[in-house]
């Protein structure tokens, strides 16, 4: 198991570091929010739990905990901070954190902690939201979002981008497409299709998305990172 450790006090970095690492987890350490914001939201660099202090030089921690969530990012996350009063603790739950550990305490208390956080089910992302390529779909508002960038589909463009981003890479025939977003009793012709598939082209370009819809001859359509047909 994987953690990373934000912590800008590196005489206790290295206590507590040395103690997770007797106790097999793999601990890489920060000591500034600018890296710390950088190993946090690059999926190059995953953790299976990060340990994040709320007080940092540069970027605080309570904003890279926000920018963890608003990215979609739900690595477990515990505050680590001398910042105890009830409204600290508030205020880092309701930012995002799944614990909050007071400073000074045990580190048995921190390694229990610990443990708690792996027991959990992995949290499950909510399944409003779909993710593929950098896209991210909020099915309940039909909301499309690509980095910074968000357009409003229809509610049968947000069911044909829902098929897609379910099964990112598979190739769609016209038929299975026309059941799954107008269901199996619709009169509606397959040729329906290729409108609603240009229109969700042309919402792709909009947000700057580099993933595309493409025509696979013959066969159907698919969701991936390749030029439009």
């Amino acid at each position: 198991m994987r953690i990373l450790f934000i912590e800008d006090d590196k005489s206790l970095s290295a206590t507590v570091a040395e103690q997770l690492q007797k106790e097999g987890y793999i601990t890489d350490c920060c000591y500034d929010g600018e890296m710390a914001l950088h190993y946090a939201l690059h999926s190059c660099c995953s953790y299976d739990i990060i340990l994040l202090d709320r007080m940092l030089t540069i970027i605080d921690g309570l904003t890279i905990l926000k920018a963890m969530r608003q990215k979609h990012i739900y690595t477990p996350v515990l505050i680590m901070t001398g910042l105890g009063e009830l409204d600290d603790k508030i205020d880092g739950l309701d930012g995002g954190a799944d614990d909050y550990l007071v400073k000074p305490f045990q580190v048995k208390e921190l390694l229990a902690r610990i443990r708690a956080l792996t027991r959990r089910p992995a949290e499950m992302v909510d399944k409003k939201l779909l993710m593929a390529y950098g896209l991210v779909l909020d099915t309940e508002h039909r909301r499309l979002t690509y980095a910074d960038q968000s357009v409003m589909l229809t509610q049968k463009e947000a069911d044909m981008m829902t098929v897609f981003m379910e099964q990112p890479d598979k190739t769609h025939n016209r038929s299975h497409l026309l059941w799954k977003v107008w269901g199996g009793g619709s009169d509606v012709e397959e040729g329906n299709i290729d409108n609603y598939i240009h229109f969700l082209r042309k919402r792709l370009r909009q947000i700057g998305c580099k993933a595309s819809i493409k025509t696979i001859y013959g066969t159907g359509y698919q969701l991936g990172e390749h030029h439009d047909q």
